[in-house]
């Protein structure tokens, strides 16, 4: 069966000839970098995900990932409502942040109703709220060399952190937001508490949840096992999940 991916792939000697947003010289482009490269040239770099209305969103919304830290640090953060709660900005920014949940409350908001598919199987629609990731990035000031943003997470799976990371396109689409309210309340711990990546156009396992540190980064090299996320170095998951 030819897959939409497969399909893709396959007009990669066509297509690569324009690229020169991924690399300076096309022929240097990994696998992966050609995929998501000729997907979004297919789609349109800029294209939307599908927004619902109100009156279509799930009546229940499955927990995703890690249902809770379970670390002594996140309990604590936790059994003060998050008022002692930061998130860290830095790695290549002219101005390193360290912003409460009021400050990021406070930002401009967007609210969107989207479906998140998860690579489990199943899908939900539901509301979400919080600032573009755009403008927190705005506010830090991206250092020329910065090429990835990296979102590292409270929770863990065994020894390993969970992380993932985005690549600048997505940093800044319109749709990618640091959600800190769902369906019109605050984030519950299993939904990500206090705040949660929302990639609207990529699978539910780059959304990450519980984000403590968001970091620009010129490679993932060096990062976890150099892959991109966790899911992707432990259990081979694709960097670009593109939906």
């Amino acid at each position: 069966m030819i897959t939409r991916r497969k399909a893709i792939l396959g007009t990669g000697a066509v297509m690569l000839a324009g690229c020169d947003s991924l690399s300076d010289n096309p022929a240097l482009l990994s696998a992966d970098e050609a995929h998501h490269f000729l997907q979004r040239s297919i789609v349109g770099r800029a294209a939307l995900a599908k927004q619902y209305r109100a009156d279509q969103m799930s009546p229940r919304f499955r927990v995703n990932g890690n249902a809770n830290p379970n670390t002594p640090e996140y309990a604590a953060l936790a059994a003060n409502r998050f008022a002692d709660w930061r998130l860290e900005v830095g790695g290549l920014v002219a101005r390193p942040l360290s912003l409460s949940l009021a400050k990021i409350q406070s930002l401009p908001q967007r609210a969107q109703i989207t479906r998140h598919d998860c690579v489990e199987g199943w899908s939900a629609i539901g509301k979400w709220q919080g600032p573009r990731l755009e403008t927190v990035l705005q506010l830090a000031g991206l250092r020329d060399g910065a090429r990835y943003i990296v979102f590292h997470c409270a929770d863990r799976f065994g020894a390993s952190p969970y992380y993932e990371s985005i690549d600048l396109v997505d940093a800044f689409h319109p749709q990618t937001i640091l959600a800190w309210a769902m369906n019109d309340r605050y984030l519950d711990v299993g939904h990500g508490a206090p705040v949660r990546l929302r990639v609207e156009r990529q699978l539910g396992y780059k959304h990450a949840k519980y984000v403590m540190r968001v970091e620009a980064v010129a490679s993932l090299g060096g990062i976890g096992k150099g892959k991109g996320g966790f899911w992707e170095d432990s259990n081979g998951y694709e960097w670009y999940a593109g939906i």
